[in-house]
């Protein structure tokens, strides 16, 4: 049996190492390295974000009843990803390394926070609750795509 918290857990990993080499690579203003790596990580964190938006929340909600708790919460923190992964990618087009470097910072320390709370308390509470579904649910995340997240 899946268990929704592993799975979406291992998730955050995968983009944290595809953040390391963004960063990595505009440390050392390879441009063309930092777009490549940058999008990898953009579209990555993008669907991660979709897959929590477009299946995890609902059944959660839907569960459990709470649309204005914890999953309110976190999209209003996946707002503020998108909106920081947005004016990084402005900087990387300028090839503006303190720029980029600056907001990594801010990113980074969103992520963690954000990470944290899911990862210690909402993975948990849907490990919890919807057990009986949880393959089917983390089949149905796993199914979506970098392009779904234009979608959530």
């Amino acid at each position: 049996m899946a268990r929704i918290a592993d799975y979406l857990s291992e998730d955050h990993g995968h983009c944290d190492d595809l953040f390391v080499a963004a960063e990595n690579a505009v440390s050392t203003a390879d441009w063309a390295l930092a777009q490549s790596a940058f999008t990898h990580f953009k579209n990555a964190t993008l669907c991660h974000l979709a897959r929590e938006e477009v299946v995890l929340f609902p059944a959660f909600e839907s569960t459990s009843g709470m649309v204005a708790g914890p999953t309110q919460v976190m999209r209003m923190e996946h707002t503020e990803m998108r909106d920081t992964l947005a004016a990084m990618e402005e900087s990387l087009l300028q090839h503006d390394s303190k720029a980029f470097l600056g907001l990594s910072e801010t990113l980074l320390m969103l992520m963690r926070q954000h990470n944290i709370k899911e990862e210690q308390i909402l993975y948990r509470m849907c490990d919890q609750m919807l057990a009986g579904d949880a393959d089917n649910l983390v089949e149905r995340m796993a199914a979506v795509t970098p392009g779904a997240a234009a979608q959530a």
